[in-house]
């Protein structure tokens, strides 16, 4: 049969509007911290620090955690759904209307390590189940309880100082910093940097954002960014799919943005500043002096030094009474991710990499294979099945020799199996195609004496329990 379609049920309209906006206060946000971090001098920087917004995230905090090993420095981004300054015209090209509920709709974690080689940023799902602690209210002076709440109300009820506090109490995690922004400069700061350049394996049409983008490389201006991070009908990965996505879009613009001379050139700098100080607020303490130390420490920041993970879950739709449908953490892996981030580790072991894995559609964890050899070298067969099921695919685990022998390699499939083919051809760079009908969901490899060894692939969207605690460094999702 043919290859079932790989999509799921879709959660309300309503739903889908609220939780796909994140990034696009998220980008917004980070971008402000690899600017402020990027070497530019005190100067420039003095005038950026004067056009911030402030926000006092910070007071009477009482007990916190103990800040993290070394000098490590914590951001606590949040993205909140404040859309007054788009027109009709943007709200309704864009899917955007509907009141806002004052709320935030991405929170992000970003950690900086205390040698400056690293930032890791930690995506805290907007309908996280989480509890607030208890708080003091300054205008009645009554205390309230520590409750439960989703994550994205603790702003509503209150504020950044409650978003902090709720973050803290559930990582144990010390925040040296807070951001805030919304996203209606999103698409004005994408054109200022002149646009950026994102990779997709196959065509993505999305007729519910209007994305519509051909496979391979693609220059996005600012609306088609919007679409791009927006888009939610294009897999079956549904939530980590759109992620996978937009961690691909923050380090497409941190490529952009250090390779280009945003950071050189005062007048392009002050553009592109400016859309961004816009929407932004901070907490007093990020001033200017704590640019101009970024600056020094993070000139050469590249997406190989960055990293990105979302907490690990256990239940996406997790019930709780007078709160609804949550997102549960899983408890015990999610503690694994903060007590890295505290101690300033790696959010995941980052081995040395020879080549870098090749993004496909189909996860090879879906695909299987039968490996035969053509040739006359012993055992060949047999270093394939294991090299292709050390990459992820499912082998039949019984390599044998061919009925003949192969001038070259040969993948022979099913043509309803169209798909699945080309994630296998990826990991055989040069192999002859060769459709077979009625062969079935089987693809069949006759290795012939051109055969070197196995490409390494990945799927586009990663399976949600890939790891303790599921990273991925930021050359792998740069676009080439």
């Amino acid at each position: 049969m043919p290859e079932p379609p790989r999509t799921l049920p879709l959660p309300a309209p309503g739903r889908r509007r609220r939780r796909a906006r994140w990034i696009v206060r998220a980008t917004a946000g980070v971008s402000v911290v690899l600017l402020a971090a990027s070497g530019v001098g005190h100067a420039m920087v003095t005038g950026v620090n004067e056009g911030i917004s402030r926000v006092d995230a910070f007071k009477d905090m009482g007990k916190r955690p103990r800040a993290g090993s070394g000098d490590g420095m914590n951001f606590l981004v949040a993205g909140t759904d404040g859309r007054d300054r788009l027109s009709a015209a943007e709200k309704k090209r864009y899917h955007l209307g509907g009141a806002p509920c004052h709320c935030t709709d991405t929170v992000m974690l970003v950690h900086l390590s205390a040698a400056r080689d690293r930032a890791s940023v930690i995506s805290l799902p907007r309908d996280s189940f989480v509890e607030a602690p208890a708080r003091k209210d300054e205008k009645t002076g009554r205390t309230t309880p520590a409750h439960p709440i989703k994550l994205n109300a603790a702003y509503a009820e209150g504020g950044p100082n409650l978003t902090v506090r709720t973050v803290e109490h559930m990582t144990g995690v010390h925040i040296d910093h807070y951001l805030e922004v919304d996203f209606t400069s999103f698409m004005k700061t994408v054109d200022a940097v002149g646009g950026v350049r994102v990779c997709t394996t196959r065509p993505l049409r999305d007729r519910y954002s209007g994305l519509d983008l051909p496979k391979g490389a693609s220059e996005l201006n600012g609306g088609q960014a919007l679409q791009y991070v927006r888009a939610r009908h294009l897999d079956g990965g549904s939530d980590l799919g759109r992620m996978q996505r937009q961690q691909r879009f923050l380090v497409a613009l941190l490529h952009k943005i250090t390779d280009s001379d945003a950071l050189v050139n005062p007048v392009t700098f002050k553009r592109i500043t400016s859309t961004l100080l816009d929407s932004l607020r901070a907490d007093a303490g990020f001033g200017t002096r704590e640019m101009v130390a970024l600056g020094q420490a993070l000139r050469g920041f590249k997406p190989s030094s960055s990293e990105f993970a979302s907490v690990p879950v256990s239940d996406i739709s997790y019930s709780v009474p007078n709160i609804g449908s949550t997102v549960k953490w899983d408890e015990e892996r999610a503690e694994k991710l903060f007590a890295a981030v505290r101690a300033d580790r790696p959010l995941a072991v980052h081995k040395k990499r020879k080549e870098r894995a090749t993004v496909v559609d189909v996860p090879p964890d879906e695909i299987r294979v039968q490996v035969d050899n053509g040739t006359r070298t012993r055992g060949h067969a047999a270093r394939a099945d294991k090299a292709l099921r050390a990459t992820g695919f499912a082998t039949t685990g019984t390599p044998r020799n061919a009925p003949a022998p192969a001038d070259r390699t040969v993948i022979s499939y099913d043509p309803r199996w169209n798909r699945s083919v080309r994630t296998l051809a990826a990991a055989l760079p040069g192999a002859e195609l060769r459709p077979v009908q009625g062969q079935g969901p089987v693809l069949r490899v006759t290795l012939g004496p051109d055969h070197k060894g196995v490409h390494k692939v990945r799927a586009e969207v990663p399976a949600p329990d890939s790891g303790d605690v599921p990273a991925v460094t930021g050359d792998e999702e740069e676009c080439r």
